[in-house]
């Protein structure tokens, strides 16, 4: 439950109002196409055999009994598909030398789409079954025989590195991808040797497995007539996909290949990446002259789809007795898994690196990473990445250095916010923040969650065998990706710039299609809003359309928090060109000067008599015919704009989470949740309200409960929803939710990411609350997850501290 405070930005108009969602009577009818429910005329169905081992050299594959079952078309493995180009890595850590598997373009190669000679992780895939229905292909793989030479297994980035440690790559020598550093390395050591006090921590931001509601599916279609290539994937980047396969994996023109995303059931951005499977359907519907389809299960998700988090981190905080914090250090092993992902590095290295100050001003900070290879699944984005791990190193270390110091947490961090009049403010490590008032929001959330009266609540607890905790967190998170040229020094290989197109038809209706792909964040919406509010119509008359190649414009996907921020402001400015055409062509049918043209509320006419006018829908039948148009005045309303945006946007917040943790069990109870964020201006505040609500339930997870288990084999022991925990319904408690606004300066509508920022606090706010709650025990650390037999052993004395 929520309780909400706070006005909508705009009052009139459809932007800015709380809009419900156009997508949602479709869902909670059941009547949403998700991949699942695409069945072509004639579909085949594949499954893939992953490997059950996570390191080992293959010797042989033997599938001549699989090859007569009934029902099986095709049995494939690695040299049936020699001709296919491996996966390539687009992200690379900017500005440092780096070592990924090869690829034939010289470009960072990833992962082949299926290994023929070793397997590198459990789920590793080796081969394929296409049979008439889908049990029969699962029945096959089965049938199939491996026959392995096991080989040393490492599920450690820093034992990864170690000498002698089991090597992955040829090409990779000693298993590191790079070594990658931002900020002054020498201002830091030198601003930490000087302190008169330093705090360090070593922590464990676990693995975790992103669990979207939907696993991963893909259906291919071959027409032999045109030699076109049709994909259905349930991805966040549609347009990416095909250009990456078509030119770097499948070897044939972009032209030739169609991508489409139908409904996607969440990503959290798992989906953002190219995986075995897209390259696979369209290549078997090619050879098999028929459809091929694939929809992945939980296990197989959990044992192939990238994974989040999974940094080893020793950090450091230098500062004053009286609570000024100097310098900030960090060193982090980060484990990309056994592959380079899409963009796993770059989710590694720069989201994370540059982010470790958070809202502070901080004279000196340094991060340094050492990306490395393991056997376990590749590394990619979950939600908030990067800036989340960045969060719980910096607010951990706060709480650390307020005990030292004796100093309130609440103190000192008010004591280093960046003040308002320092932005834009460049944090010293990559990031120069937009615009925020950080004091004005950190206040309101303490004010918001009580924070003054928690010395009496912690004592009413006691009285009912509960320890009371407070933990305080506040965040910055780099959003809205693009700039393209920035990202390009950041080591991405592409643009990140968006697209929007507004056709305005006859009947005044109007169709907007955008580049971006909703995977859940209600853009039929949101963009119809936007639309509307610029040309001055009704919300209704508006349809968006996206995720499709053929019919949309060229966009990069929706991922890093940027639909609102990058195709809202595109879609903006195509309207506003939309408006400028119908004030030039007004001129010539309200038979008036062009100045004395006014544009307002959907309709057009003469400034100071305004019985002189058009209406929207007669200027779009008007521009339909075309009538008595100059030459210089095109006919019809059909605009296009590409936003390149000039900078990032750094939406910002302060998070309190108030738990308590039962004496005789151990178990965590988060009692009261606080959050107050800063998106800049908000296009639809109950979209935002959800997308708040789910992040900040995703980061509680991380702290209480969730975590991608590995033994020392490589073999993931949580490998299904029976042993990998997520937080139900139960676990949540009442969110007090409040906004602060300081509009970016970087886009048109002022707008910040929100689709992942209240991610990023909660597992810092929560482990800093249940560290207060036992403080008076000596306990100054817990890694998470905190799990009740944890914390249990915790309460009794068992463990060790920092």
């Amino acid at each position: 439950m929520t309780t909400v405070t706070g006005t909508a930005l705009h009052t009139t108009g459809p932007l800015g109002q709380p809009l419900d969602s156009r997508e949602d009577p479709q869902l909670l009818r059941g009547e949403a196409t998700y991949i699942a429910d695409i069945d072509l005329p004639g579909t085949a169905h594949m499954a893939i055999l992953g490997s059950e081992v996570a390191h080992a050299k293959i010797l042989v594959i033997d599938t001549k009994a699989a090859e007569q079952l009934p029902g099986v078309l095709k049995v494939a493995t690695a040299a049936d598909f020699a001709d296919l180009m491996p996966l390539p890595c687009i992200w690379i850590p900017g500005g440092v030398e780096s070592h990924f598997p090869p690829h034939p373009y010289g470009l960072p190669g990833a992962r082949p789409v299926l290994t023929g000679d070793a397997v590198r992780h459990v789920g590793d895939p080796i081969a394929v079954v296409v049979a008439e229905t889908e049990r029969q292909a699962v029945t096959a793989l089965a049938a199939i025989s491996v026959e392995y030479e096991p080989l040393p297994v490492v599920v450690r980035a820093d034992h990864a590195l170690a000498e002698g440690a089991p090597q992955l790559h040829e090409a990779v020598p000693g298993n590191l991808n790079a070594y990658w550093t931002c900020g002054d390395k020498d201002r830091t050591d030198a601003a930490v040797a000087d302190a008169e006090v330093v705090v360090e921590l070593d922590l464990v931001n676990q693995r975790t497995i992103n669990s979207p509601i939907e696993p991963r599916g893909a259906v291919g279609d071959y027409n032999r007539a045109t030699g076109e290539y049709t994909l259905y994937a349930s991805t966040q980047g549609p347009h990416n996909h095909r250009f990456l396969l078509s030119a770097l994996v499948l070897g044939i023109p972009f032209n030739k290949l169609r991508v489409i995303a139908p409904t996607v059931g969440g990503s959290f951005g798992t989906k953002g990446y190219l995986y075995p499977d897209m390259a696979l359907v369209l290549v078997l519907a090619k050879a098999l002259g028929r459809p091929v389809k694939w929809v992945d299960t939980r296990t197989g998700l959990m044992n192939s789809t990238v994974q989040g988090r999974d940094h080893r981190q020793h950090v450091t905080l230098a500062g004053t007795r009286d609570g000024r914090i100097t310098a900030v250090r960090c060193t982090s092993y980060a484990n990309l898994g056994a592959y380079p992902s899409t963009i796993g590095p770059g989710v590694a290295t720069a989201l994370m690196g540059r982010s470790i100050s958070g809202m502070y001003d901080i004279d000196a900070a340094f991060c340094e990473v050492y990306a490395a290879f393991t056997n376990t699944v590749p590394l990619g984005a979950q939600r908030g990445s990067g800036r989340a791990e960045a969060a719980f190193l910096m607010e951990r270390l706060v709480d650390r250095y307020a005990g030292e110091i004796g100093m309130d947490p609440a103190a000192v961090r008010r004591k280093n916010l960046v003040p308002a009049e320092k932005f834009p403010y460049d944090n010293g490590l990559g990031w120069t923040y937009d615009s925020g008032n950080y004091q004005e929001n950190f206040d309101r959330a303490l004010e918001l969650s009580g924070y003054a009266d928690m010395p009496a609540r912690k004592a009413e607890a006691r009285t009912r065998g509960k320890r009371l905790g407070v933990g305080l967190a506040t965040y910055v998170a780099v959003c809205g990706v693009g700039p393209s040229t920035r990202m390009s020094k950041e080591g991405m290989l592409g643009g990140t710039w968006e697209s929007a197109n507004i056709r305005v038809h006859p009947t005044g209706e109007v169709t907007v299609t955008v580049g971006s792909a909703s995977t859940g964040q209600s853009h039929g919406t949101v963009f119809a809003q936007v639309a509307a509010d610029e040309l001055g119509i009704d919300v209704d008359s508006v349809n968006v359309y996206e995720g499709d190649t053929l019919k949309a414009p060229y966009g990069q996907g929706t991922y890093g928090s940027r639909s609102y921020s990058m195709a809202a402001p595109a879609i903006a400015l195509t309207a506003r060109k939309i408006k400028s055409k119908l004030v030039r062509a007004g001129a010539v049918f309200l038979n008036v000067p062009q100045d004395k043209v006014v544009y307002a509320d959907g309709k057009v006419f003469e400034e100071g008599n305004e019985s002189n006018v058009k209406t929207f829908a007669e200027l779009a039948m008007a521009m339909w015919y075309g009538w008595g148009l100059p030459p210089e005045i095109e006919p019809a309303l059909d605009e296009t704009t590409h936003f390149d945006p000039p900078d990032f946007n750094y939406p910002f917040g302060s998070h309190v989470a108030v738990v308590e943790v039962d004496e005789l069990t151990g178990e965590t109870e988060v009692v009261a949740y606080t959050a107050v964020d800063d998106a800049g201006n908000i296009g639809n505040p109950k979209v935002v309200l959800g997308q708040i609500e789910g992040s900040i339930v995703h980061g509680l997870g991380q702290a209480l409960m969730e975590a991608a288990a590995y033994d020392d084999q490589g073999l993931l022991i949580s490998a299904d929803l029976r042993d990998y925990a997520l937080p139900r319904a139960a676990d949540v408690p009442f969110f007090a939710l409040d906004k602060t606004c300081t509009p970016s300066p970087h886009n048109p509508l002022g707008a910040k990411g929100a689709g992942e920022i209240a991610t990023v606090p909660p597992a810092a706010a929560v482990v800093n609350a249940v560290v207060d709650a036992l403080s008076d025990l000596g306990v100054r650390h817990i890694d998470m997850p905190l799990t009740p037999e944890k914390v249990w052993r915790r309460l009794r004395g068992e463990g060790a501290d920092q």
